[in-house]
């Protein structure tokens, strides 16, 4: 699973201003529909279920929100980075900053999976999260989640 595959550079968000999950979930939906052509009504109640279960906070300010729709045919991933953290009901109770989505067919099986691994891998590494941090460039957020995770898979 290449990272590239699955995050087109303009599926960046750099700044987005919320004051809840539901909020962020919104603005990301919005971007899935502009980056993407989906709907941005189906992606949001896709993402608010997911979210339903369980929370998608994994710990250290960052958050991998996923969802399966229909209308999909190949697995796509949106990128954002909050003004203010929020409560994503991770484990350490940290709020969250670092916001990777990922939407798959429902079809998709082991390779949402596969793309869900590899995006944690991804925001586990401490560094590549402070590089994150650190800009709000998009060709550099883009390069940062791209190149490192194509050179610690070589």
């Amino acid at each position: 699973m290449i990272v590239s595959e699955i995050l087109s550079p303009e599926a960046i968000l750099t700044s987005i201003n919320a004051s809840s999950k539901k909020r962020v979930l919104q603005e990301i939906s919005i971007a899935a529909e502009n980056f993407y052509g989906l709907n941005q009504t189906e992606v949001f109640l896709a993402l608010q279920e997911r979210e339903d279960l369980g929370p998608t906070g994994m710990g250290h300010g960052v958050a991998i929100p996923h969802a399966r729709i229909s209308s999909l045919k190949s697995i796509k991933g949106l990128f954002a980075k909050l003004i203010k953290p929020l409560d994503f009901g991770s484990m350490d109770s940290q709020n969250v900053d670092l916001v990777f989505v990922l939407i798959a067919p429902h079809e998709s099986g082991a390779n949402h999976l596969k793309a869900l691994a590899k995006i944690s891998r991804i925001l586990r590494n401490k560094s590549t999260c402070e590089k994150l941090r650190s800009t709000v460039d998009k060709s550099a957020l883009y390069s940062i989640l791209t190149t490192d995770a194509e050179i610690q898979a070589a």
